[in-house]
């Protein structure tokens, strides 16, 4: 998934959202970003946001990919390809390179705008008076399995683990109760499970595709059970955008000359996208307290990529 953000986001050039109304997909964007923004923005302004403040606080919690990575692989020991510490990355926002695989910011950071939160920070780079705002865990080219790029980038349950350090941490400056009100009112974002079909797997081999991804999506099902027992309740996710029109796949599709996108990995992020989706069904059911917003990211692109005309010159174009 890390040419997802080279090609998708500008965000650097996108400083606003539009009020035009361009179809399902817009409508999905709003639904999404009203269900995160009401959840942080709404608390925030009714309680405040002060360090060591007893009021509660409303912090964002970030877990995934290269979508979502501020720039946590520029503290781990990995290669160039799952790097985004040089030019041009951040050359439109920031100026210079943070790490993130965009030319500006990336989702996380803009719905922590709206909510009047400071960009959150990688987990590496945080410190306890962060805490309290939020930790942005992801990693460019992890996914929900540890044989996912392992030894390169930062799997799901890792990042979980480094959550519990968080939680552990908050608990001794807060206490018990403290931390519990702060976890139960934070919002839980999450983009997981491209780098998992895209990148070469041996267990793949082993399983249909119909295995395989109920296996992905076990391990992302665990990891929301367990933030849901630290008291996790409010969670965004992200869902596959069509894995087969990325360019990278596209150049490498010997069959279209890059012209034309992979059927067979835009399928199984459609049955990847399905699964998850009467997962969450299942989960919102079983877990008292448990809602959740789901963006139709597959649709959003799949709009722009079969209609551009439709969204271009607007802000719209750009998702965010």
């Amino acid at each position: 998934m890390l040419a997802v953000n080279r090609f998708w986001h500008k965000a650097g050039r996108t400083q606003r959202h539009t009020g035009a109304s361009m179809g399902n997909s817009c409508i999905n964007q709003l639904r999404f970003l009203i269900f995160l923004i009401a959840s942080l923005a709404g608390a925030y302004q009714s309680n405040g946001f002060r360090y060591l403040s007893p009021k509660p606080r409303v912090p964002l919690f970030v877990f995934g990919d290269s979508i979502y990575d501020p720039g946590n692989n520029n503290y781990i020991n990995t290669t160039p390809d799952f790097l985004a510490n040089f030019l041009p990355y951040g050359e439109t926002f920031f100026e210079f390179a943070t790490g993130r695989f965009s030319d500006g910011r990336l989702i996380p950071d803009f719905i922590a705008k709206y909510a009047k939160l400071p960009l959150i920070p990688p987990y590496f780079q945080s410190s306890y008076r962060q805490f309290v705002y939020g930790v942005n865990f992801a990693s460019g080219g992890g996914g929900a399995l540890v044989e996912t790029h392992e030894g390169k980038a930062i799997d799901l349950k890792t990042q979980l683990r480094y959550f519990k350090n968080v939680e552990k941490q908050l608990r001794r400056e807060l206490g018990t109760e403290g931390t519990d009100r702060l976890l139960s009112n934070a919002v839980y974002m999450f983009s997981i499970g491209g780098n998992d079909l895209l990148a070469p797997n041996p267990i793949f081999s082993s399983f249909s595709t119909e295995e395989y991804v109920g296996i992905i999506v076990g391990n992302f099902t665990e990891v929301l059970e367990e933030v849901y027992k630290a008291g996790g309740r409010k969670f965004g996710f992200l869902s596959l955008l069509p894995l087969g029109c990325l360019p990278y796949v596209r150049a490498h599709n010997a069959e279209g000359n890059g012209e034309t996108c992979v059927k067979d990995l835009t399928d199984l992020a459609k049955s990847y996208n399905a699964a998850l989706a009467q997962k969450f069904k299942q989960l919102q059911k079983q877990l008292k307290g448990f809602i959740y917003s789901n963006f139709d990211f597959f649709n959003a692109v799949s709009q722009r990529l079969s209609n551009p005309s439709k969204f271009q010159g607007s802000e719209e174009w750009m998702l965010w």
